[in-house]
C-alpha cells in the first residue's frame, strides 16, 4: 500500500513486489499467496529526493532499474557464481546508484535527484538484502518482538544504534532527515547495508518509507504486523494509520508474512 499522505502535491515513493526465476520476473497483485518453489520473491521500498517531480522519477527508475537485473540475479545465485547473493544484491544497487547518476548529469531537470532503497529478496529459508538510506525493513520473527535489521544512513540513525539516542529522542531530532548515504544525488559513491536474516515459518517483515515512521513508533508497527486483520490487509491498516498520525510524507508499506 503506498499514499500521498496530507502535505505533499505528488508521490516520491515507489515500491516492487515480484516473483522471479532465472527467466523471467512476474509482478504481483497487493495480496495474495504464493510458494517459495516456484521461484523466489523480491520486494523493495524506494522513497525519491528531488526538485519538481524527479524524486518521483528516481524511485520509480531504481524500482524498474531492480526489475530487469533480478532475472540475471537469479541465474548468478543458482550457479553458485561469485562470493555470494549479497554480491549480487551489492552489484544491483550500485547498478542503479550510478543509472541515477547517470540521468542527474544528462538532463538538467534531474540535476541531484536520489532515492533510498529497502529491498528484500526471499529463497527458501532466508531473506537477503540491500539497503540505502532511510527505508526501512523490519523483522518480526515468530517468537515475537521487532527488530529493524536495516541501518538509518544519518547521524541520527548511527547515535541510535550506539545507544546515545533512544526512539523518542530519533524521533524529535533535528536533523534526522539528513542522511549520509543515498543513491545517486550526485554523490561519487555509495556503500550499500548488505545482510541476510535466517526465516522460518511464522516469521514476518515489514517494508516502509520513512512516512510510515514518521506516524508510528515500532510498537505500533508491531501491533499492527501481528495482530489478526480479517477486515483489510495489514499495509494498508499501517498506511491509513501513519497517514492519520502524521500524513507529512508520502507512505508506504509492504508486509510479507511466511507460512
Amino acid at each position: 500500500m503506498t499514499h500521498v499522505g496530507r502535505v505533499r502535491r505528488n508521490n516520491e515513493d515507489a515500491f516492487l513486489a515480484l516473483t522471479y526465476d532465472a527467466n523471467e520476473v512476474r509482478y504481483l497483485g497487493k495480496i495474495g499467496e504464493s510458494s517459495l518453489t516456484q521461484g523466489d520473491f523480491v520486494f523493495a521500498v524506494s522513497d525519491g529526493m528531488g526538485g519538481a517531480k524527479s524524486g518521483e522519477f528516481a524511485s520509480k527508475t531504481a524500482v524498474e532499474k531492480i526489475t530487469r537485473l533480478m532475472p540475471r540475479a537469479y541465474k548468478l545465485a543458482a550457479q553458485g557464481l561469485g562470493a555470494g547473493f549479497g554480491d549480487v544484491l551489492e552489484e544491483i544497487c550500485l547498478h542503479v546508484h550510478a543509472e541515477l547518476n547517470r540521468l542527474g548529469s544528462s538532463y538538467s531537470e534531474c540535476n541531484g535527484m536520489g532515492a533510498t532503497l529497502s529491498l528484500a529478496c526471499f529463497s527458501p529459508g532466508w531473506m537477503h538484502f540491500v539497503h540505502v538510506g532511510d527505508s526501512r525493513i523490519y523483522y518480526l520473527p515468530a517468537s515475537g518482538g521487532i527488530t529493524q535489521v536495516t541501518h538509518d544512513h544519518s547521524h541520527v540513525g548511527w547515535l541510535r544504534r550506539n545507544g546515545q539516542l533512544n526512539e523518542r529522542e530519533a524521533r524529535s531530532h533535528p536533523t534526522k532527515n539528513i542522511l549520509n548515504q543515498v543513491l545517486g544525488a550526485g554523490r561519487r559513491s555509495v556503500t550499500p547495508h548488505i545482510g541476510a536474516v535466517s526465516c522460518h515459518a511464522g516469521d514476518r517483515f515489514l517494508l516502509c518509507s520513512d512516512g510510515v515512521v514518521d506516524g508510528l513508533w515500532d510498537a505500533r508497527l508491531l501491533e499492527h504486523v501481528t495482530s489478526p486483520s480479517p477486515d483489510k490487509p495489514k499495509a494498508l491498516k499501517i498506511v491509513e494509520q501513519a497517514v492519520a498520525e502524521s500524513g507529512r510524507d508520502n507512505c508506504t508499506a509492504i508486509v510479507v508474512e511466511l507460512a
